[in-house]
């Protein structure tokens, strides 16, 4: 599957919960329903604020970009698209779109774009396992083909597509760009490398990272080789993905949800098991808990 919405608000495809008294409802209703479960900065936000996918490119994606809040709110109805991204897995020799290599101006960047040369002017950069990229709106991007990520972001869809490789669609037509808009957007600096992460710091039995910290989400890369305990406040919901391994979550009497088809209740039905692939969500408040096994994870909230 080449896309899948893992933690998503998002009208065009919410979680859906699988365990507990609210299995099968969907996160949008439980969140209607309880809404001091996004936290007090999550219900600052019209809208659930995040989107967490995973993406696997088998082919090179479209050059895109995508609008700051400002401009998506008033010419699309809904948030921009601030994003990250983790590379979760990568053929050798792997690359992806990050930005243009050197200044250009709007004419520049339009001339290339009719002229189907853009892939003269971007910044292409070899990817590695566990490389993070930090992707602003604005931001010229694509993956390159062979490349797993996991992609967390503002809960938007609505992506600009400047170029797309001479593809077409089911019909035979050259697939849609959006060339005005994107030429109302685009940041037209050259990329710059950047400190993408923190360093490691030891909590328990786990080494975190902090990968992102901006005004829409924070995100932790946990590797877990023991036993850790983290909190959940009145601040923001929390949610976990499980990258690698096997881990066991366990709350202190409280229920924990999950997107549907992610994970397993344990017996005592605090507690979860985490595979490779699994998502949980974990309601703001409430409280402390564990996490413990052999595994990489990413935690996010607002």
């Amino acid at each position: 599957m080449a896309e899948s919405w893992e933690l998503s608000c998002h009208k065009d495809g919410c979680s859906t919960i699988e365990n507990g008294p609210y299995a099968g409802k969907s996160l949008a209703d439980y969140l209607r329903e309880f809404p001091d479960a996004a936290g007090i900065r999550g219900q600052e936000f019209p809208a659930f604020p995040i989107l967490f996918k995973l993406i696997d490119a088998k082919d090179n994606l479209s050059i895109q970009v995508h609008p700051d809040d400002a401009y998506a709110m008033r010419v699309e109805g809904e948030y921009g698209k601030t994003e990250m991204w983790v590379v979760l897995d990568c053929q050798p020799g792997s690359k992806l779109v990050y930005g243009f290599k050197e200044p250009v101006t709007k004419e520049i960047f339009q001339a290339h774009i009719e002229q189907n040369t853009l892939m003269d002017l971007v910044n292409e950069v070899e990817v590695h396992k566990g490389d993070v990229f930090f992707i602003a709106s604005g931001t010229l991007h694509a993956i390159g083909k062979g490349i797993v990520i996991a992609e967390i972001q503002q809960s938007s869809n609505t992506t600009y597509r400047v170029y797309d490789y001479g593809r077409k669609d089911a019909n035979g037509n050259p697939r849609a760009l959006h060339i005005e808009k994107a030429l109302d957007v685009t940041n037209l600096e050259p990329y710059h490398p950047q400190k993408n992460h923190d360093p490691v710091r030891q909590e328990g039995g786990a080494k975190v990272e902090t990968l992102a910290d901006c005004r829409y989400f924070h995100t932790d890369r946990i590797h877990l080789s023991g036993e850790t305990r983290r909190t959940v406040d009145e601040e923001s919901f929390e949610g976990i993905f499980c990258a690698e391994g096997t881990a066991v979550l366990c709350a202190e009497g409280t229920a924990v949800l999950c997107a549907e088809g992610t994970a397993v209740l344990c017996a005592d039905e605090t507690a979860l098991t985490l595979q490779k692939g699994d998502t949980v969500f974990l309601p703001a408040g409430m409280g402390t808990y564990t996490l413990r096994g052999e595994a990489m994870c990413l935690s996010m909230h607002v």
